[in-house]
């Protein structure tokens, strides 16, 4: 028999072709494509009003209304940006002394909102003690409080509250009107601040096993040991949370600053003075200044959310899962 038709008996019959199945979860080529739109369409929706802002920010014509859809107007300049940094306003102050008040408000706000919300967000999650639910459904109470509407008691309470003149070290100091300070400011908006910072924290720590408390104890650590090694250390995500919401509270902060702070221009925040740049037409408004100080106040904020970003969603999630 010939080599060929060794070969031909021999050959191996043709396997018909299995058709590939996606695996559970994959999507199809279609589908994906229709994400990829949606998703696209949502960026782009997000995007636009930040573009827009930044092109009436360099726009030197302070147009109060678009005239088309040109991202990079014609004669694009810095010049707004310069203006509102040198004085926003017909008011001798500063954008520095502004973003400094800010952030005197800003930086109390978040070191009192998790101070004293860790505290006691500890002693709701871990202690057991007389009239504990009563307290609880007391901070709910608060935290569904407009804000708003505790300006007038806040206002008559910190106003009362009042130091001096006395002379200090050879020095005439006026008197010192708590309503009427940036501590007032701050005070206030971290009685409002600290309810939500209980009861976030508070649900993150219910989910911390206590099993590892009780193995620290079991060591000889004492219960402040316990809080301070043990509780802290795993609860930078809520703690990273909340600080970066109580920055938000007072950096934006704008009912209590112009309730409160009234006459003195050089304790103005930045929402205040973003506020008095609005004029009583929109032709009035300096529109390319307005939208170069709002780029302004918001780039802190941007900042700071980037560099706490995986502290925030690890925090958001896992804090949300029981309470």
């Amino acid at each position: 028999m010939s080599s060929d038709a060794v070969a031909a008996t021999t050959t191996v019959p043709r396997v018909a072709a299995i058709p590939r199945r996606r695996t559970r979860g994959q999507l199809s080529l279609r589908r994906q494509v229709v994400l990829q739109l949606v998703c696209l369409f949502i960026a782009a929706t997000m995007l636009f009003p930040i573009l827009w802002i930044v092109s009436m920010a360099i726009d030197p014509r302070n147009i109060a209304r678009p005239t088309g859809l040109d991202l990079i107007p014609p004669g694009a300049t810095l010049a707004a940006f310069a203006k509102v940094i040198a004085q926003p306003t017909l008011n001798p102050v500063s954008f520095p002394q502004l973003a400094l008040n800010s952030l005197i408000i800003s930086v109390l706000v978040s070191a009192a909102s998790v101070s004293v919300g860790i505290l006691a967000a500890y002693a709701f999650s871990r202690l057991q003690f007389r009239g504990r639910e009563v307290l609880m459904i007391a901070v709910l109470a608060v935290l569904m409080l407009p804000a708003v509407a505790t300006i007038a008691p806040l206002f008559v309470l910190l106003n009362k509250i009042q130091i001096g003149p006395f002379d200090l070290l050879g020095l005439h100091l006026d008197k010192f009107n708590l309503r009427a300070s940036l501590l007032g400011v701050a005070l206030a908006v971290t009685s409002g601040q600290l309810p939500f910072a209980i009861w976030n924290m508070k649900g993150y720590l219910d989910t911390i096993p206590r099993d590892l408390e009780e193995a620290a104890q079991v060591d000889g650590a004492g219960r402040l040991q316990v809080f301070l090694y043990v509780i802290l250390p795993l609860s930078t995500p809520v703690i990273a949370v909340t600080a970066f919401f109580g920055f938000i509270a007072g950096w934006t902060e704008f009912y209590f600053s112009w309730m409160f702070l009234t006459g003195n221009v050089q304790s103005w925040t930045l929402a205040m003075t973003l506020n008095g740049m609005v004029g009583q037409y929109s032709g009035t408004t300096p529109w390319s200044q307005f939208a170069a100080y709002s780029i302004l106040v918001a780039l802190p904020v941007s900042v700071v959310y980037l560099y706490l970003q995986k502290y925030i969603v690890s925090g958001l999630t896992i804090g949300g899962v029981k309470g």
